[in-house]
């Protein structure tokens, strides 16, 4: 797949700079949906992480059901990167969850070309927050059902319906502690945008 000139559909490939693209995903959702371990598989460096420890002292705080066995938190971002080849780097940041950091969103959606949404299909209402600011900053993303031992095999459509998402916005099943999973979510948003990109760029 030639991934060259999507991040500016407007440059023509031939008189842009040699070498890889850069572009910065974010990796968000609700808490506990399996950010972190997304970023941790995929990224081809060390990822950086900002988990804290789960105390008694969130209990008030922290919605814990449905991830009661969930010890840490991210508590500001997560960084990694990976190359897809050699003309594209993805930057990844993954986002915190809870509501109480919520605020550092805006900060972490400037600049970003597109989005994965991590959903736990067992608290899809977990991830409804994630979808209206992906739909509210015009953030074209991809919706990946991560799979965990006790989940649910539900029809796409009817996971479509409930988290009320248009038809044109890719749903797919994936495991976000296994690498290669987790790298076809990624592939999937960049064809999305790149698809996005040609439908705007006929549109003028």
């Amino acid at each position: 797949m030639d991934f060259k000139g999507f991040d500016h559909p407007d440059r023509d490939p031939a008189d842009g700079a040699a070498g890889a693209r850069s572009v910065k995903v974010m990796i968000a959702g609700g808490f506990g949906t399996g950010k972190t371990t997304m970023v941790r598989s995929v990224s081809d460096i060390k990822p950086l992480t900002t988990e804290e420890t789960l105390t008694q002292a969130s209990a008030d705080v922290d919605n814990l059901i449905g991830v009661a066995d969930k010890q840490e938190t991210t508590v500001s971002l997560d960084f990694g990167k990976i190359g897809i080849n050699d003309q594209l780097m993805l930057y990844l940041f993954g986002t915190p969850g809870q509501e109480r950091f919520w605020f550092l969103w805006n900060g972490l959606f400037k600049g970003a070309l597109g989005a994965v949404v991590l959903v736990d299909t067992r608290r899809l209402g977990s991830s409804f927050r994630a979808i209206e600011e992906m739909e509210r900053q015009d953030v074209p993303f991809v919706i990946a059902l991560n799979v965990f031992p006790d989940s649910k095999d539900h029809p796409v459509e009817e996971i479509r319906d409930a988290l009320d998402i248009s038809p044109d916005i890719p749903v797919v099943a994936c495991d976000a502690r296994d690498r290669a999973s987790s790298r076809d979510v990624l592939i999937a948003l960049i064809r999305h945008i790149k698809e996005r990109s040609a439908v705007a760029l006929e549109a003028r």
